[in-house]
């Protein structure tokens, strides 16, 4: 038997519920240095130039300047019950996530990592937005604070507090995600669409 969509009523109430904590913070970004105008800083103080060294790292590897300075490479979501990866990779096409589901069995527990590298400059307050919607009402939006980052060759990852699926009659279907990675400075350094489907089992 299908399962039976919530009424547009239902879930503007869900959506009441889930954005009724938001409060707005207010927040000012602090001013913003070059690597070079950090590293020319205190250049005197050995001790201090050893330390901004292991911060900032090795910069003698020449960045390609056409590269963006942050890149947001995949997003995965983490749960242990999961039967296998459910992985997006950022760094190609992103408009077929829509048409790919991922699969979540109603009630599991599960994070969000998002994998991302910086290149050239640090960037400052790096936020994941996470806005959710279904049947086209926005039922809840999330902000992660990431942090501050300097350019380096490996990858960061960042992971959300554990979260739990939505379960009942009711919250099986499917949700659109809309996802963005910005920063202090309001840089959209990422923006994508992707569907998740909850069910009653792995395998609906």
């Amino acid at each position: 038997m299908a399962e039976q969509e919530p009424t547009p009523e239902q879930l503007a109430a869900i959506a009441a519920e889930n954005l009724e904590d938001e409060s707005s913070v207010s927040y000012k970004a602090p001013a913003q240095k070059t690597l070079q105008e950090i590293e020319e800083m205190d250049k005197d103080d050995e001790s201090l130039r050893k330390y901004k060294e292991l911060l900032l790292g090795n910069r003698a590897k020449i960045v390609d300047p056409n590269v963006p300075n942050v890149q947001v490479t995949r997003l995965t979501m983490v749960c242990a019950t999961a039967p296998q990866p459910l992985v997006l990779d950022l760094t190609g096409p992103l408009d077929n996530f829509k048409k790919n589901p991922f699969v979540l069995k109603e009630g599991v527990e599960y994070k969000i990592k998002i994998s991302f590298k910086v290149n050239k400059e640090i960037v400052s307050g790096l936020k994941y937005i996470q806005t959710t919607q279904r049947a086209g009402i926005t039922i809840d939006k999330t902000e992660y604070m990431v942090g501050s980052y300097g350019p380096r060759d490996s990858e960061y990852e960042f992971l959300t507090p554990q979260e739990e699926a939505p379960k009942g009659m009711m919250a099986r279907g499917s949700y659109v995600i809309k996802s963005l990675f910005t920063d202090d400075d309001q840089h959209k350094h990422l923006s994508w669409e992707w569907q998740l489907n909850i069910t009653k089992n792995w395998k609906d």
